[in-house]
């Protein structure tokens, strides 16, 4: 008799199982097993088959002891971009105090800012069935979305707003957080300026910023923002240096300049000062994140706080929510998290 299939989130159908892939490829459940197998002796043919039913489903072998039926593996994933960013390490802090009263501990991963490889950790932490992942940001590979989807377990987006969200949403407008910096500076009489982020549209959010820079450009009706790119995501302290002289080459009367984070803006006021320009006499200079480096520096960036520890908190608080099965008692998708502008002596 044929089993019913579990309800499970995000979607409606139970996660894929080597069954599910046997009846796709019209074969047997043992030649599915021998396939996944290094080494095994499976035709070419069958063996294609076998791994486009794979890849159509979604389907990852599971590597968990066979003893676990009731799927309660004790621990939950999240990915970020970078664990030497402060920002996210934050967010990764927040996840696992989060967490420290439940019993689930956390499995992290990070990508280098490349969906490519976020493809590659969700396949090997699903082989492991974690209760629940947590991911930063919202863009990802077609066939990464296909495992997300039909693993059966929740899935918190962080750190944006995706057009089309997986499951659950944390996160702010990075738009909206970029146009509310501008309009602060504008509002203190700034008309030229300028923004330095990076080449490659990699950094999802980094894209976002600089399309909210220039929203808030053509709403307020100043002069076309000077734009510079500038090094592969993350921009470095170096990086911002070299992008702010590129920057007064072309634009030499630019009053202010916006940076992606507060590392590059960092940079930039420090080549800034090398120069003997004052700051903000001469040029004011803002980035965003709040860095520590931010409030510590001379001056004091002026940057944008995300709350970067609560985004962790708030997402594993969802995950929590929805293994324990209350998430009806909260059905909020997606939880708007907030921002506010951080003014100090660089502007």
């Amino acid at each position: 008799m044929m089993a019913k299939a579990a309800s499970s989130r995000p979607g409606e159908s139970h996660a894929p199982t080597m069954v599910d892939v046997a009846l796709r490829a019209g074969v047997s459940t043992m030649t599915v097993s021998r396939a996944l197998k290094e080494g095994s002796r499976v035709s070419k043919a069958t063996r294609e088959k076998i791994m486009t039913a794979v890849n159509d489903l979604g389907y990852v072998l599971d590597q968990s002891a066979g003893s676990l039926s009731s799927r309660k593996t004790g621990f939950v994933a999240a990915i970020v971009p970078s664990i030497n960013n402060s920002n996210f390490a934050d967010t990764a802090r927040g996840i696992t105090d989060e967490l420290e009263s439940t019993g689930l501990q956390l499995l992290l991963g990070y990508t280098d800012y490349t969906v490519e490889k976020e493809e590659k950790l969700i396949e090997a932490m699903f082989r492991r069935r974690p209760e629940g992942i947590i991911l930063t940001g919202g863009a990802h590979t077609d066939r990464a979305r296909r495992l997300l989807k039909s693993a059966g377990i929740p899935v918190v987006e962080t750190w944006e707003l995706p057009a089309k969200p997986i499951d659950q949403v944390v996160g702010f407008s990075n738009e909206e957080a970029m146009g509310l910096l501008v309009k602060t500076l504008a509002r203190k009489g700034y008309r030229k300026f300028g923004y330095i982020g990076g080449t490659t549209s990699r950094d999802t959010r980094g894209s976002q910023r600089r399309e909210g820079f220039v929203r808030a450009i053509e709403e307020l009706g100043l002069p076309a923002g000077r734009l510079v790119s500038f090094g592969v995501p993350p921009i470095s302290i170096e990086q911002g240096g070299q992008a702010v002289v590129s920057m007064l080459e072309r634009w030499p009367d630019t009053e202010a300049v916006l940076c992606v984070s507060d590392l590059s803006a960092f940079g930039a006021l420090m080549e800034c000062k090398r120069r003997g320009m004052r700051i903000p006499q001469d040029i004011a200079i803002a980035g965003f994140g709040d860095y520590e480096v931010a409030a510590f520096c001379h001056p004091g960036i002026t940057t944008v706080n995300v709350d970067c520890y609560g985004i962790g908190q708030q997402a594993a608080r969802r995950l929590i929510q929805v293994i324990r099965g209350d998430e009806k008692q909260h059905g909020q998708e997606i939880v708007l998290t907030g921002y506010r502008v951080v003014e100090r002596e660089s502007t």
